[in-house]
């Protein structure tokens, strides 16, 4: 009977080691929610196990479009956010989502298109080039999926002073999510199409597709990473939130974010504002 009591507690025992160990793993985990783009790179791969060997903090992320990112962190999904459409962003800090916004890297825009270049824009500025491929009509692989780099692009129309509403035609082609399949339809069309680099560089079977504008200021893409606020959503984790973003912006997390390359090639650039905005 002794021995049965034994075997009982002992069992118990290591139940309830078990579950305090479960338990104990799940509250060192945060819910990152950040955009498609972000996580086809491979950064997020990279960076989460150096985060996670030096803090103990398990990171899941939730990969969406720009919109559906900071919806799902609306209704409380998500601990932290991990973007690149600052205007969102903004809005999302102004409607008290998120104390602060700060800057952590950024990268840049790049307009793809065939190497026969039909609407002459290599070279260009982007307002000029896109000018230009409207001009003539020359095939446009749109993603319309209000992603970050969708609405990049209705800022550039704007910027090159078209009404893509209002211009558009069969040469606005619109493809839908992931800058995969964008690529894969401007390639099948001989059509342009605006990237970001990291996707250009993780992306491999390119055929003609060739950068034919790079370098203009107005191609900055930069991400930005804010906690969301608990007093919205009680469930955030407040504490182990702020380790993740203030280590994304300490000199240790920089470094990380400047050391992830792919084929050799530096595709983010680390530019941590520490004071926020």
């Amino acid at each position: 009977m002794a021995v049965r009591r034994l075997t009982f507690a002992f069992a118990l025992l290591c139940g309830l080691g078990g579950s305090i160990s479960a338990s104990f793993a799940e509250e060192r985990a945060i819910v990152l929610a950040s955009t498609t783009s972000t996580q086809e790179s491979g950064l997020l791969d990279y960076l989460l196990p150096i985060f996670r060997d030096k803090s103990g903090i398990e990171v899941t992320v939730i990969a969406r479009r720009a919109d559906q990112v900071l919806d799902g962190a609306r209704r409380g999904e998500a601990d932290v956010v991990l973007m690149h459409a600052r205007p969102l962003e903004e809005k999302f800090v102004a409607d008290g989502f998120a104390s602060k916004r700060f800057d952590v890297m950024y990268n840049d825009y790049l307009l793809i298109g065939p190497k026969s270049d039909p609407a002459g824009v290599k070279g260009k500025d982007i307002a000029t080039a896109l000018k230009a491929i409207e001009a003539k009509g020359a095939s446009f692989v749109t993603r319309g999926d209000r992603s970050g780099t969708h609405a990049a692009e209705l800022a550039l129309w704007i910027v090159a002073g078209i009404d893509i509403a209002s211009a558009k035609g069969a040469w606005y082609r619109e493809n839908g999510p992931g800058m995969t399949a964008a690529f894969d339809a401007a390639r099948a069309a001989n059509a342009y199409v605006l990237t970001d680099r990291a996707s250009w560089i993780a992306f491999k079977d390119r055929g003609d597709l060739d950068i034919v504008v790079e370098g203009d200021k107005r191609l900055l893409n930069q991400y930005g990473v804010m906690l969301v606020n608990p007093e919205k959503h009680p469930s955030v984790r407040k504490e182990l939130g702020q380790i993740f973003v203030d280590w994304l912006i300490s000199s240790e997390g920089q470094a990380a974010i400047a050391g992830y390359k792919v084929d050799g090639q530096q595709v983010f650039f680390p530019n941590a504002d520490k004071s926020g905005g």
